[in-house]
């Protein structure tokens, strides 16, 4: 069994995959990652993982590795992946969860597409059809967004209201702000490419964005750990 680990900015997502599914899939704050082990139903054969929290996470994962006593495979970002190439100017400067994700999503569906994770950041990434990476944008996340007015401004409240078209009270349009904002976005990246493009949406604040969406769109649970599955099985 391999054990794909997503080393976020905010928490530590894992999977536990056998053959074509998983066994389990969670997610638990870095206070929490030296449980990491007792939160799987079976002892991995192999770790895989990516990591965009810094050096001590990294660290830590790897003493996690060694106390199980498997190998473990970095994912970083490459020129070529798993049938995807690159075209970032710098392809090691691409985040490796973006890349995961774009190699999760090229596992899922052959055809062109727009990959978007919300997360703590935002990010929309194109794919053609023949598996390249066409380039993307990273925005801050619905929450960040949000949080940002809050702490910058003198009179504007740490927003929890409602989306609306128009908003009419303030926490409405903070928050109808921050989604208009990044569905906005997304729009103009499929516009730019084919407005019909299918958009694969993952990450936690997809949920935000999904009653918004226009059509075609696909949630996926966890696409960093697909990625991940797909590039260890790979190896």
């Amino acid at each position: 069994m391999l054990l794909c680990i997503d080393a976020g900015n905010t928490r530590l997502k894992f999977g536990l995959r056998e053959g074509a599914g998983w066994r389990v899939q969670g997610a638990l704050d870095y206070a929490e990652l030296d449980r990491l082990a007792q939160r799987l139903p079976a002892p991995p054969a192999r770790i895989v993982a990516c990591n965009v929290a810094g050096d001590a996470v990294r660290s830590r994962i790897e003493a996690l590795s060694s106390g199980l006593r498997v190998p473990l495979d970095w994912l970083t970002s490459s020129a070529v992946a798993c049938g995807i190439s690159n075209g970032y100017d710098k392809p090691q400067q691409l985040g490796a969860d973006r890349w995961a994700a774009l190699i999760g999503a090229r596992a899922l569906q052959s055809d062109a597409c727009v990959v978007v994770v919300a997360g703590t950041a935002t990010t929309i990434d194109v794919l053609d059809g023949q598996g390249r990476f066409l380039g993307g944008l990273i925005l801050p996340g619905l929450a960040l967004m949000r949080d940002a007015l809050a702490q910058n401004t003198a009179e504007l409240p740490k927003a929890r209201g409602r989306y609306r078209t128009l908003a009419t009270n303030t926490d409405d349009a903070i928050v109808s702000g921050a989604q208009h904002a990044t569905l906005g976005a997304i729009e103009r990246v499929r516009a730019s490419q084919d407005g019909g493009l299918a958009c694969l949406l993952s990450g936690g604040a997809a949920v935000e964005l999904v009653p918004h969406m226009k059509r075609p769109y696909r949630v996926v649970d966890n696409l960093v750990l697909e990625g991940l599955a797909r590039f260890g099985l790979a190896q």
